[in-house]
């Protein structure tokens, strides 16, 4: 069998969850990809400077950042994530039918912030619901889960293309045929903010040319059916109110998910410990014998996971946001055009690699995984700097750079759960790590390139790189104290209460 009976028979008991919390993470890549292409559109739409419509990109990130953080609040229960994953979903579909009717930068910019909490929030109760469901299997899930918030990032820019501007959309006096340097500038602007714009100076006065109202109109109904699976799952676990009939199957799954870690902790008694197994409180497992009585190991878990994905998320997000610029500046020198599909082979193999490392995942530990990956990020850019010349090189390192980071964050995430024995805490430190790597390393990495030129783009790659790779081993060092820490803790109380029962008597 390419797949254990034991995996299979876990997909086909919660397979409605999966795939809901599946699709919830379509919806995100469908959010977090469309903005790039389609900014110098929604520029004419609301006829502001390119300065302006850049704060947009600051108000989504900023505010996925938020959502990202709050998130873990609402794993409390089933109904809260369920609940909160419907408005979040219903919300994405709502901004993207009323993008086209915002005419004003502001009112864009609130609009993508409320899109920004919604993405935030998924990116954070997905994660944690595969990882409560699935717990020592969760790596493959979860690598499935990020295989389509790829999936959706690719299909986002498809679908706007065929409605962006091939010029300048804002028409006036004195405005000739622009279609080489609007393609440059989009390509610039794709992966966010720069901090070169201010060369370029378009109009704002005139008349408004675009199409891009259909492509948002378009991504809101196929987003449309994401809310709906939501729905329909809570209407089959009984959570609507107007629609419940008889006890609702939480308690069930709450009863199962106890005897299954009663199960595991009897086979395995270093697992345990947390005494979180109901998750009656959000902050429950920072809470356990009061925060004194956690040992260190638990801090340095949670603080060397969560910058090992600062780093790495970084490099996805400086690469995508600049690897153009590196390639159409002095000594790569490509054409415009050329250099403009390197983002999309980047985002390709990100994709692809997650893809790939679904069966991976069931045949190796998330560890070895992550080494390997680690490894590999450091040895591509390397290479990539060696022959910083070839451009035949600089197309394939970029698509072994995306293989090698596509499944990190999903492996660094069953790995440090598996370590915390699943509580749900590490998924939202992880989560929000991650994403104010993606914007603050961005941010850095843009001003070093304004400053230094662009081969230190890739320099900066390298030593990022590098001290992720050297904050990995002081995870796998912490990892080592926490399961001392654990061995000793069941010697001394062989006879401690199992945990989790007082939650579900409340």
């Amino acid at each position: 069998m390419i797949v254990d009976e034991r995996i299979l028979s876990l997909f086909k008991r919660n397979w409605q969850h999966t795939l809901t919390y599946w699709s919830v993470f379509f919806s995100f890549g469908l959010c977090i990809a469309f903005l790039g292409p389609t900014i110098l559109d929604l520029r004419c739409q609301t006829q502001s400077t390119l300065q302006e419509i850049t704060w947009v990109f600051f108000s989504q990130q900023f505010c996925l950042l938020v959502g990202s953080s709050i998130g873990g609040v609402f794993k409390k229960t089933l109904l809260c994530a369920l609940s909160a994953l419907l408005l979040s979903s219903l919300s994405i579909s709502l901004v993207f039918a009323i993008i086209p009717l915002c005419h004003n930068v502001l009112l864009l910019a609130v609009a993508m912030a409320i899109a920004g909490l919604a993405m935030g929030v998924i990116d954070t109760i997905a994660n944690i619901q595969l990882v409560k469901i699935y717990q020592k299997d969760s790596a493959i899930f979860l690598q499935a889960l990020h295989f389509f918030i790829g999936f959706g990032a690719l299909v986002s820019p498809l679908i706007a293309d065929p409605f962006l501007s091939e010029t300048n959309c804002v028409v006036s006096n004195g405005t000739g045929n622009t279609t080489a340097m609007m393609e440059h500038l989009r390509n610039t602007l794709a992966g966010g903010p720069m901090p070169n714009i201010s060369q370029y100076q378009l109009p704002v006065e005139g008349k408004v040319i675009t199409q891009v109202s259909f492509a948002f109109w378009i991504m809101a109904l196929i987003n449309l059916p994401v809310p709906i699976a939501v729905f329909m799952l809570m209407f089959r676990e009984k959570l609507i109110p107007c629609c419940a009939s008889g006890i609702p199957r939480l308690l069930d799954r709450d009863e199962l998910a106890i005897e299954t870690r009663h199960e595991s902790n009897a086979k395995d008694p270093d697992a345990g410990g947390s005494g979180c197994a109901g998750h009656s409180d959000p902050f429950c497992c920072c809470q356990n014998n009061s925060l004194r009585g956690l040992p260190p190991s638990f801090f340095g878990i949670h603080i060397l996971g969560g910058m090992v994905l600062f780093m790495t998320d970084g490099i996805v997000g400086a690469y995508a946001g600049f690897v153009y610029t590196y390639a159409v500046a002095p000594p790569m020198s490509l054409a415009h055009r050329t250099a403009g599909y390197l983002a999309s082979v980047f985002w390709a193999a990100i994709t692809v690699g997650r893809l790939v490392c679904i069966p991976l995942s069931y045949r190796f530990q998330p560890v070895r995984l992550l080494l390997i990956n680690l490894a590999g990020v450091i040895i591509t850019v390397l290479l990539l700097l060696i022959f910083y010349t070839n451009s035949v090189f600089l197309f394939v390192g970029t698509c072994l750079l995306g293989l090698f980071l596509s499944s990190i964050f999903p492996c660094m995430l069953a790995f440090t759960e598996d370590i915390l024995d699943y509580q749900g805490c590490a998924t939202t430190v992880l989560v929000t790590s991650a994403g104010l790597g993606e914007m603050v390393l961005q941010v850095l990495v843009g001003s070093i390139i304004h400053s230094e030129g662009s081969y230190s783009f890739l320099l900066c790659g390298m030593i990022i790189g590098c001290i992720g790779f050297l904050l990995f081993f002081g995870l796998l060092f912490f990892h080592r104290m926490h399961k001392k820490y654990l061995a000793g803790n069941s010697k001394k109380a062989p006879m401690t209460e199992e945990p989790g029962l007082d939650c579900v008597q409340q």
